[in-house]
């Protein structure tokens, strides 16, 4: 995972399963103690993230404070179906195609 240029969040790549679930929490529990409002993860070089990954993304949005939200953006098609299947409203997750 690397930092974003010009703009507060991380570009992950691979996959986000049991064996990187620790480094990908780690990153989550980074960003909701950052001070911006939006929190980006550019996730278009990730090819798999498991549900427990998925997990740890909606349980890291109900952390951050109101008005905050993370912007996924071109996720998995997997995630994108996990997230709108278990965690179809939440507030603090927007998933950007582009």
């Amino acid at each position: 995972m690397f930092p974003l240029t010009g703009r507060c969040g991380i570009r992950a790549a691979g996959e986000i399963d049991l064996t990187t679930r620790a480094v990908w929490e780690g990153v989550l529990d980074k960003a909701v103690r950052e001070d911006d409002d939006v929190y980006y993860l550019e996730l278009s070089d990730v090819t798999f993230v498991d549900v427990a990954g998925a997990g740890a993304l909606a349980a890291a949005a109900e952390r951050l404070q109101d008005g905050r939200r993370f912007v996924v953006r071109r996720p998995p098609s997997a995630l994108r179906r996990t997230l709108d299947l278990l965690w179809p409203d939440q507030p603090g997750i927007e998933v950007s195609a582009s």
